[in-house]
């Protein structure tokens, strides 16, 4: 029973996991679900909160795919609803729309957490299988794994990098 490619995405995941915290941990709460500001007017780009709630949908695919119970991992409606990748991230200035920097950052480490844990413990042959997904997403990913090392290295980078020039927008220093 081989377990060579679920390690070899857990260790990329485990990567994006540390940046992930170093992006976030000194962040402040109030500015979580804020656009930057810019010279004509706020820069409507992904912040921090729909960021990682956006993340946060995903990781729970990957433990239920993976024949894991996911069931305390899996998005409310409502999470669905504000991160979905349909869902448009809103500047958020009185904290009404996002929940707030402690409970994504909770949520997001929590279910990563498990999805981590239930890559290592695959086996090759649970990868080798066909994408569940439909149309397009089965066409780019053919094989389970090819999805979910996308879902955990591509896609969850993607959003990191966002998050990093989010940073540099609000005049942060790089994480």
């Amino acid at each position: 029973m081989s377990t060579f490619i679920g390690n070899m995405i857990a260790d990329s995941l485990a990567r994006g996991i540390s940046y992930a915290d170093s992006l976030v941990k000194d962040l402040p709460a109030d500015q979580f679900a804020r656009f930057a500001p810019g010279k004509e007017g706020p820069i409507v780009s992904n912040h921090p909160a729909f960021i990682l709630g956006h993340l946060s949908i995903y990781a729970p695919r990957v433990v239920e795919q993976l024949g894991q119970d996911a069931t305390a991992y899996q998005p409310t409606e409502a999470e669905n609803a504000l991160f979905s990748p349909a869902a448009k991230c809103q500047d958020d200035p009185n904290g009404l729309i996002y929940p707030g920097k402690d409970q994504l950052v909770d949520r997001f480490t929590t279910v990563y957490q498990a999805a981590l844990t239930t890559l290592r413990n695959a086996t090759d042959d649970q990868f080798m299988v066909p994408n569940p997904g439909e149309g397009r997403l089965r066409e780019l990913f053919p094989t389970l794994g090819g999805m979910h090392a996308f879902y955990t290295g591509g896609h969850f980078m993607l959003h990191m990098g966002q998050l990093s020039a989010w940073r540099r927008m609000m005049g942060m220093a790089p994480a």
